[in-house]
């Protein structure tokens, strides 16, 4: 009654009701892919799959094609309970869809979990009860800056992540005010999406160190390991690697004399679904290094996988999981419990999500 039964895959745009700019996109819709596994005694585990094409080169029709029946015809049949196995071959069979692989092993942890009846995060081991989430800002002018951190404080947020990266003047001078208006109200993480060098870099965390920037994610090009490398270790220790880290073997290189980052940002877009990324927290674990679990614009479903895998790491020390938070729609109901910007995992098995 374990043997998986069928696999439904469809897409959906679950609209976004606040296009944002990044250093290098603009996102104003959200696309995503689903799956649906259905075991032989009605059990039903869902996966959903956002690629990146700028950052992983999968493009959602990319990501669809390699959901086709014929290439996940093999899990047909297969027993859930095999839960290893079958992420393991899910994993060497879309080696260059890795957001395809997140649909899928989100749904099998899913379906699986369900079975034993607990939540994804008590079999994997939670470590965590609880998380400020950090909502995040994209490239604007000061005034629009301000007006949406102080949005996001009347809903609760204490933890703001701020996309810079296009002009470092204007970057500054945003951070300046933030702190000139609101003080200590909010914690202030930054994302330059690689939109600086090296020499911009070291300007940033000069100009900004006083006001207490709690982490610098991606400053430099994803490719430029060696020049993340170079950078004065104090720096180094506040950056949190994003796109240059997609798989287990990228944490490995960043590990390597001199420690590229003091942070690891894993996305289970990038990397491939819960599987791989707890492989990359291992890695990261063994080096003393902090985990910080991001996102794209996603749906509830692979959000609340994110957040139960994060949970279940000790050296997890941030969240930026708000990539649900302004979808005009999505196709569940349930998932992550928000409070006052802290997010929690339910009690419910599984991930907690219900077709709506």
């Amino acid at each position: 009654m374990t043997r998986i039964k069928d696999i439904k895959i469809w897409r959906e745009d679950l609209d976004n009701t606040k296009p944002y700019t990044i250093a290098y996109k603009t996102t104003d819709k959200v696309e995503s892919g689903f799956v649906e596994i259905i075991l032989e005694n009605g059990t039903t585990g869902i996966g959903a799959g956002n690629p990146s094409d700028y950052v992983t080169g999968e493009t959602l029709d990319a990501c669809m094609s390699a959901l086709a029946e014929q290439n996940i015809q093999f899990l047909i049949g297969r027993d859930v309970r095999e839960i290893n196995q079958l992420t393991f071959e899910v994993w060497k069979k879309l080696p260059k869809n890795p957001a395809a692989r997140a649909a899928l092993d989100i749904a099998l942890y899913d379906a699986f979990t369900k079975h034993l009846g607990i939540p994804l995060v008590k079999y994997l081991g939670q470590k965590i009860e609880s998380l400020p989430t950090s909502n995040t800002i994209g490239i604007m002018g000061v005034e629009e800056t301000l007006k949406e951190a102080e949005d996001y404080g009347k809903r609760g947020f204490s933890v703001l992540k701020v996309k810079l990266g296009i002009n470092l003047e204007e970057d500054i001078e945003r951070m300046v005010k933030l702190r000139e208006k609101f003080g200590s109200k909010f914690t202030i993480r930054i994302d330059a999406n690689q939109g600086y060098d090296t020499a911009k870099t070291i300007e940033f965390y000069n100009k900004t160190k006083h006001l207490n920037i709690e982490l610098i994610e991606q400053p430099l090009k994803a490719k430029a390991v060696d020049e993340m490398k170079q950078l004065p270790e104090e720096i180094r220790k506040v950056v949190a690697a994003d796109e240059s880290l997609i798989s287990p073997k990228d944490a490995i290189e960043l590990l390597k004399p001199p420690k590229a980052a003091g942070i690891y940002n894993i996305k289970l877009m990038k990397c491939g679904g819960v599987s791989q990324a707890l492989k990359i927290a291992d890695i990261a674990a063994l080096d003393g290094i902090d985990l910080f679990w991001g996102c794209n614009e996603e749906s509830i479903v692979s959000i609340t996988a994110a957040l139960h895998a994060s949970f279940a790491c000790a050296n997890t020390k941030y969240i930026d999981l708000d990539g649900s938070l302004d979808l005009g729609r999505d196709v569940v109901k349930g998932g992550f419990i928000l409070k006052d910007g802290v997010m929690y995992c339910s009690d419910k098995p599984g991930l907690g999500v219900e077709r709506i």
